[in-house]
């Protein structure tokens, strides 16, 4: 028996050597070499060092850096999310939680509910900071609906240039000015051909929170 035993034994210690220690340890050390920054989650710094968020995970930015939640008018706001200042779905509205899409259909009443309350969020973040809007122009879609993964980094150039005139009201720039931040942070499409272009929302207000106050 223990001449079965044996070899059985020998192999599970080979291959939870190799591939339990040997194999994660290797991949691990080339991972920081070669990629650190995309390894250790592509974390955003402050000027000072310290970490603010993730280029890969979008948050609520304007409580962070003032530590105001009122203070969100000032700020561009990424897209609905479980990390939005808006309801994002059914599951949480109370506790603002989740990383997942809300799931509901176009039908749905508490769907509906949610796109009513995001666009009532964005007028009366307009009048907070005694900007009015023109009536009836069209809100894009990602500001008023959920991404699938609820924590989308990224909002369309047509969201971010929404908020535009509201941002540049808030802080007593020009609209110009603000609009040449969010040209800056603007990537294209992956490969000039994959995707759409989009706007990195933490690295937008990153730079406006350092030329501005």
């Amino acid at each position: 028996m223990l001449t079965h035993l044996r070899p059985a034994f020998v192999l599970f210690a080979i291959l939870s050597l190799l591939t339990g220690v040997i194999y994660p340890l290797a991949i691990t050390g080339i991972a920081q070499i070669a990629f650190p920054h995309e390894a250790n989650g592509s974390i955003i710094t402050s000027a000072d060092g310290k970490p603010i968020g993730s280029s890969l995970i979008g948050q609520e930015f304007a409580a962070v850096a003032s530590g105001d939640p009122n203070d969100a008018a000032r700020w561009f706001w990424g897209r609905p999310s479980a990390t939005g200042p808006v309801p994002y779905s059914a599951l949480n509205l109370d506790k603002g939680t989740g990383s997942s899409g809300s799931n509901l259909a176009p039908t749905n009443p508490a769907l509906i509910d949610n796109v009513k309350a995001r666009v009532d969020a964005l007028a009366s973040a307009d009048a907070a900071v005694g900007y009015a809007r023109t009536a009836g122009r069209t809100i894009p879609i990602d500001l008023v609906t959920s991404s699938a993964s609820g924590l989308d980094p990224h909002i369309s150039p047509a969201a971010a240039a929404y908020q535009v005139p509201r941002v540049a009201k808030a802080r007593g720039l020009s609209e110009d000015a603000v609009r040449a931040l969010v040209t800056k942070h603007t990537r294209g499409r992956t490969a000039g051909v994959l995707g759409e272009p989009v706007v990195h929302v933490l690295e937008l207000n990153l730079d406006l929170a350092r030329q501005t106050r």
